[in-house]
Formats: C-alpha cells, sequence, structure tokens
C-alpha cells in the first residue's frame, strides 16, 4: 500500500478550498481594520472552526498583525485585499450596463448580499466546485436574517472536466446578454488549457456590453520572486498548486483570443496606489485585469 505525501487536488477531492478559507479570513479581519482596503460584514459567518480560532487570536493580536501587515512577505495577502476591491469598483461601475452577473469560483464571495441594492434583480450564477459550493448554500440558508438579496444560481462545476456553457444554460443563464463576468483566484490554480477554454466558452456565451474581471499570476524575479517560490511551495503541499502563469505583457492577447478587449490592467505598483493603506504593500505576483466583448 502506498502513502499519499501530498493532498489530491482539490477538484479530485471532497473537501472545500483552504485558498477559500485563508482569503475571507484576510476580509474578515479587515472589519477591524482602522484603514480597511475592503468592507465585508458577511465574511466572519463564511469562516471555519479553525478560522474562527486564529481569527479570534490575530484580532487579540492586532499591534502585532498591524506591524506585520507592512512586511513584503504580507504581500499577497494585500494583494488578496486589492484584487476584491479592483473587482467590486468594476462590478459597480458595469452594473448600469449589464442584465446578469457571473461569478466564476465564487468560493465564499458575499458581492450578492454586499451589492444587493445595486444589483437589483439580476439574477447572479454562482459557479463553484461541489463541496464549496453546498457549504456556501447551508451557510446562507442557516441565516436568513443575515444574507438577503437577490436570487442566488448555484452552479457546481469541475472547471478542469465540464463543460461551462452546458451547466450554465441548465442554471437559466440567458446567453448573449450582456453581463458582469468576475473570475477570482481560480486562474492559476488550472490549467493552460483549462484557462482557454473557459476564457473562449466566456468569449462565446457574454453578449457585446459585457466585462469580465480576473486575476493572473505571473513569475517575477528578485527576493520577492523567492518569496513567491515558497508560497507556491506551501500551496502545493495543501493540495493547491499553482499550475498556469501569464504576464502582463501577454494578458491583451490571451484575453483577445476569447474577443475580449483589455481596457484596465493593474500591477501590484497600481493596486498598491490606487487601494493599499496603512503602508501595505501588494506583491509583484499578482495582478487584475478588466476587459470588454465589443
Amino acid at each position: 500500500m502506498t502513502t499519499r505525501l501530498l493532498p489530491p487536488a482539490l477538484h479530485l477531492s471532497e473537501r472545500p478550498s483552504s485558498t477559500a478559507q485563508w482569503t475571507t479570513l484576510g476580509r474578515a479581519l479587515e472589519l477591524g481594520h482602522p484603514e480597511p482596503i475592503v468592507v465585508d460584514r458577511f465574511a466572519p459567518a463564511f469562516l471555519s472552526r479553525s478560522s474562527r480560532a486564529l481569527y479570534r487570536g490575530l484580532t487579540a493580536a492586532d499591534p502585532v498583525v498591524r506591524r506585520a501587515e507592512r512586511l513584503e512577505l504580507a504581500g499577497l495577502a494585500a494583494s488578496g485585499l486589492c484584487r476584491h476591491r479592483f473587482l467590486d469598483e468594476h462590478l459597480l461601475g458595469a452594473l448600469p450596463q449589464v442584465e446578469q452577473v457571473l461569478i466564476l469560483g465564487a468560493g465564499y464571495d458575499a458581492r450578492a448580499y454586499r451589492f444587493a441594492e445595486a444589483i437589483g434583480d439580476r439574477p447572479v450564477f454562482e459557479v463553484d466546485l461541489p463541496p464549496i459550493s453546498r457549504r456556501k448554500a447551508t451557510i446562507v440558508a442557516g441565516e436568513p436574517a443575515l444574507f438577503r438579496g437577490p436570487q442566488v444560481r448555484r452552479v457546481e462545476i469541475d472547471f478542469q472536466r465540464e463543460s461551462l456553457d452546458g451547466r450554465l444554460a441548465a442554471a437559466g443563464f440567458t446567453a448573449g446578454a450582456p453581463t458582469f463576468v468576475i473570475w477570482e483566484g481560480v486562474s492559476m490554480y488550472l490549467a493552460r488549457r483549462a484557462v482557454q477554454e473557459t476564457l473562449a466558452t466566456l468569449g462565446a456565451v457574454c453578449g457585446p456590453g459585457s466585462t469580465l474581471g480576473l486575476d493572473l499570476w505571473q513569475h517575477t524575479a528578485g527576493a520577492g520572486g523567492r518569496l513567491r517560490l515558497v508560497a507556491e511551495r506551501a500551496m502545493r503541499l495543501i493540495g493547491e498548486p499553482i499550475t498556469f502563469a501569464c504576464g502582463a505583457a501577454r494578458a491583451g492577447e490571451l484575453l483577445g483570443a476569447a474577443g475580449f478587449t483589455l481596457t484596465d490592467l493593474a500591477e501590484a505598483d497600481v493596486l498598491t496606489t490606487r487601494y493599499a493603506t496603512g503602508g501595505r504593500c501588494c506583491d509583484p505576483g499578482m495582478y487584475l485585469v478588466a476587459a470588454t466583448r465589443g
């Protein structure tokens, strides 16, 4: 009998995403920050038992956390928060022009509830792997007084092995309608082919006037590059390895192949200038893009 040293890939397991918990913990901690980058009052509801314990410990150690968050090693945490803020702003800016919202790899995204008034009666489609989608649905159903907003249509999928357009059609997605698409914290964990095929599907099902916002991973040199290598190895140990990277200079080409035109690209320096507070800096490994479908 062989012993598995590493956990199975997320799409081959029945466990919710660990990285989804980490980013949700980051948003929960931001609620106590004197200068929050993003405000998500729903984040604490999605924390697991272990994350809640860590949340309490970090909250109690607030002065130490505020000093540590300015270190280069904390850049990925700042990037995750600024990523969320970037996508928030593009969503709110695009809502008057779109008829539906599509969130790929929804995790514990609470935008359907955070921006319920702005979204109005537009349908929100949340797409993710079954374990995390079902855990989220259970939490939302258990707190009806907290989670008020538009009707969320949950779509379970394995991006590596299932057809996105078929799953969306079954959920009532209107192909050809102007759509705002969020693809956050997913592409770097997929094979290149899966990324390209998903983008191609989005180009086919999203109508003119649609907007796509997503984050991408890139490899950079220098001291920060060594820190990212450590982070990548840590993610591999928990079964969520980085498998796709695309340099910022190639982002327009990647999106253009699917029929999208790049309209905004924010690397670490831009994200830091736009959104970071309290002396925090973003990590150069992550950047954000927004693109429109003509």
